[in-house]
């Protein structure tokens, strides 16, 4: 092969690996180009390999225009090779971008337990009227659940509740949320008002309207010269707040050993407006809480003079104030975790 020949292959290899590199579409296309024209097996390497037949003298001549082809293609390669990489980039970015203004997707959430706002709704009505809430312990002692509230082991009043013992002597799940009443006047000094919200036990049977375990809140307020009177008057304004401001309410008589006089507090039927329907049994009339003065022995054994101070007490089961709010007929539906049910409630 002479010089003139491998001349023309070096000027045809430049040219047709300018337009092979001109045409190619992809950053991997120019990758293997590189490797295809440039490689140690490529296509100027193959053409170099005719240098061995030329005379010594001519030799220099083709080296330095195979330099130049080489630096051609080397060029025409990053040139190409840079363009596609930006313009992949660029398609890379806009297919991925992300328009930061847009609303995000919703995520579900989930709302307070119907029971849970209930008793949410019970505390900031008395909240407004200075009761503070206060926590009490679910396991009990007989003494603070039973002796204490006016309720010695032989009293006939213990048949009222189906008590669950545990394996603690003299220890029980709590009954009902009045013994916090103690526990409140053992740690405050007149005056008192407290609110004792919190889940109570007896051993029943599931029914609409009994489950063995329940939520009470119990109100306890303790001062000089408290009154029939104040109770009344602070639950006409619960009802109101709850029930709407014109819903008649009435005192009737009751029993509860730990106050006296002990009272149940109705409001004027909420489905039939007084008119009667089986829904409050033809009277007309809804029991929503039991109340009463507390009892002077049971201030005694809190620790309060009942000479000096007297106080009110009142309770009231928190699915009964949800099921009236709410129009709830059947108590285990609280119980039973059913979304079609829970998200009735916003």
């Amino acid at each position: 092969m002479d010089l003139d020949s491998l001349r023309a292959d070096l000027e045809n290899l430049r040219r047709g690996a300018l337009e092979r590199i001109a045409a190619a579409s992809e950053p991997a296309q120019i990758d293997q180009l590189s490797v295809d024209l440039l490689g140690k097996k490529g296509e100027l390497t193959l053409v170099l390999r005719g240098i061995g037949g030329l005379p010594a003298e001519q030799r220099p001549k083709v080296g330095a225009i195979a330099n130049e082809v080489r630096q051609a293609i080397e060029g025409a390669l990053a040139e190409r090779g840079g363009e596609l990489r930006t313009g992949a980039l660029g398609r890379r970015l806009q297919a991925e971008s992300v328009d930061v203004t847009t609303p995000g997707r919703p995520i579900p959430r989930g709302s307070r337990h119907p029971i849970i706002e209930t008793m949410a709704e019970i505390a900031e009505v008395f909240g407004q009227f200075g009761f503070v809430v206060y926590e009490s312990p679910e396991v009990e002692d007989d003494l603070t659940n039973f002796q204490m509230l006016n309720i010695p082991p032989d009293h006939p009043a213990r048949d009222l509740w189906d008590t669950m013992y545990v394996d603690i002597p003299e220890h029980l799940l709590r009954t009902h949320t009045s013994p916090g009443q103690i526990r409140v006047m053992h740690a405050e000094r007149p005056p008192i008002r407290a609110l004792l919200p919190g889940r109570c036990f007896r051993y029943e049977a599931t029914d609409a309207s009994h489950a063995s375990e329940f939520f009470q809140v119990e109100g306890l307020m303790v001062d000089e010269g408290t009154s029939l009177a104040d109770l009344r008057g602070l639950l006409d304004q619960f009802a109101h707040a709850m029930f709407g401001a014109d819903k008649r309410t009435r005192f009737r008589p009751g029993y509860y050993p730990f106050t006296e006089p002990s009272v149940a507090f109705d409001v004027e039927c909420l489905i039939c407006g007084g008119r009667r329907c089986p829904a409050c049994s033809h009277t007309g009339w809804m029991t929503i809480l039991g109340a009463g003065m507390v009892h002077p022995v049971v201030l005694q054994y809190g620790g309060i003079d009942p000479e000096r101070y007297q106080g009110f007490a009142f309770g009231m089961g928190a699915e009964r104030i949800a099921n009236l709010r709410h129009g709830v007929g059947d108590l285990r539906l609280y119980l039973e975790n059913d979304l079609r049910f829970l998200e009735q409630f916003p």
